[in-house]
């Protein structure tokens, strides 16, 4: 099969980075012709507000280098990932005037929230959701603190979905787990082409021993990840377990005042790829305490695949991949009391705990590999042909105009 796979890179890599990737090399590692259509946000310096505003909305260079793409390749599937700010939805039209069908991973609520997370100020937020303009998001400044960057993501979405972007140029939705599909069909995307399909960890770095007598965590250090919980359940815990932390972020200085007080904490920084999984491969367990719904958590899938069991939220994304006592435990958000109690209990009971990283590697083996990911995604690409060739495409006036040379 032949197909692009579109991605606008960010400023600071992160987890969708890391699939956008790691789908390309799963598709040529079965054999597909690939083409990568990649922006990158350093390109936005450059740029004043308001081009930048423009191009976030309808970005008509966009829409002539799909095209082109796809003419030239004989591609019959684009893939999207992230289109903010410089690919812009004008791509999708692109693809589907130069003859391939559109999908779109929803790896993040953009489509319903302005900052993406449905989150602000400690909790997670709904006030955009289902409305028609996300006004709230733009009164609160909710992307990036600004106004008119607000503005524009929230003019880029309301101007979509005025002129049917989101139901008639996006053949098929992926969506990575079932709670973040829920949000997304209240929100207003069309249910039917929202398919589940989740993320994978390809190839399978193998099971670790999980003996190290510590627990793990790895993420952005930030308030929606729930660093302020992880640290309030190791003031209580008293030492009992060291904590090991991997990541940066704006709160480092917390992090940095708990190593202070706490000699069994220990901060490692940004750490690559193969050195995140021998952290958390010699984890007795691995903590995932984010405030945020989260579309889906990468990392947990990470533990799994090193048999390592994983104490998480109990709420969005979390609560559809930790089988509570089973893959291992589930907390109240933001309830560090309670997160503590569990490192106890996983702490003070071996046996449950190895039938926990028993379950955990049965996990990632049955639905998490590369081979299992690819069927899946073959599923979603068929679904995606079958409705881009059964579909009307009315022209709209922005699609004229972006058609001029």
């Amino acid at each position: 099969m032949k197909i692009v796979v579109a991605h606008n890179f960010y400023q600071q890599a992160g987890g969708e980075d890391q699939v956008f990737e790691a789908e390309i090399a799963l598709l040529k590692r079965f054999g597909h012709e690939v083409h990568p259509f990649i922006r990158r946000n350093d390109q936005v310096e450059a740029m004043g507000k308001l081009r930048v505003l423009a191009a976030t909305v309808w970005n008509r260079e966009s829409y002539r280098a799909m095209r082109e793409i796809v003419e030239r390749t004989g591609a019959t599937i684009v893939h999207f990932h992230n289109t903010l700010p410089l690919i812009s939805p004008a791509a999708y039209q692109g693809a589907h005037d130069g003859g391939a069908a559109v999908v779109q991973t929803l790896h993040n609520f953009r489509l319903i929230c302005p900052n993406a997370l449905l989150f602000r100020e400690g909790s997670p937020c709904e006030k955009c959701v289902g409305k028609s303009i996300a006004w709230p998001g733009v009164v609160h400044k909710c992307y990036r603190g600004g106004a008119s960057a607000s503005a524009a993501v929230a003019a880029m979405t309301a101007v979509h979905r005025a002129i049917g972007t989101y139901d008639n140029r996006v053949d098929a939705y992926v969506a990575l787990s079932p709670s973040s599909r829920r949000k997304f069909v209240d929100g207003g995307l069309p249910a039917d082409r929202i398919l589940l399909k989740p993320n994978f960890v390809d190839p399978d770095p193998g099971r670790g021993p999980s003996r190290g007598g510590y627990a793990s965590f790895v993420g952005r250090l930030s308030q929606e990840k729930g660093l302020e919980t992880l640290i309030d359940a190791w003031d209580r815990l008293g030492g009992v377990m060291p904590l090991k932390i991997v990541g940066d972020g704006p709160l480092a200085p917390l992090v940095k005042a708990a190593v202070e007080r706490h000699p069994n904490i220990e901060w490692l920084g940004r750490r690559n790829l193969d050195e995140v999984y021998n952290v958390i491969g010699n984890a007795t367990a691995h903590i995932f305490p984010s405030r945020c719904y989260e579309t889906f958590g990468r990392v947990a899938v990470e533990a799994f695949a090193k048999g390592v069991p994983v104490i998480a939220s109990r709420h969005g994304s979390m609560a559809d991949l930790v089988d509570h006592g089973r893959t291992g435990f589930l907390f109240e958000p933001g309830n560090g009391a309670e997160l503590a109690e569990q490192v106890k209990q996983i702490l003070h009971d071996e046996p449950r705990r190895r039938a926990m990283c028993d379950a955990s590697r049965a996990e990632y083996e049955s639905r998490y590999t590369g081979d299992a990911n690819h069927a899946m995604l073959m599923s979603v690409y068929s679904k995606a042909r079958d409705t881009f060739a059964g579909q009307a495409r009315p022209a709209t006036t922005i699609v004229a105009a972006a058609s001029e040379s």
